[in-house]
């Protein structure tokens, strides 16, 4: 079966990837997010698209991307399923 990106979600896809790569530039560039204040590793996120957020963290030299979501949801649920 074939998959056809239609050019507005290819252009939203390029958006996200282009917010991503900055991080391998600037990794402490997302704020830290309050829904992980609890845990031990130091999460910070990036609006993308104003209503999506990238939630990552660094370890090392590396960025870990940790959850791509929809900020009109409850981001408790969606905090939730980070591990």
């Amino acid at each position: 079966m074939k998959i056809r990106w239609h050019k507005r979600a290819v252009a939203q896809l390029y958006e996200v990837e282009q917010s991503v790569l900055k991080l391998s530039d600037m990794p402490m560039m997302g704020a830290l997010d309050p829904l992980f204040a609890h845990r031990k590793r130091a999460y910070r996120s990036i609006i993308v698209r104003k209503l999506n957020k990238v939630v990552y963290y660094v370890d090392g030299g590396v960025v870990h991307i940790a959850a791509f979501w929809d900020c009109r949801r409850e981001p408790r649920n969606q905090a939730a399923q980070v591990k």
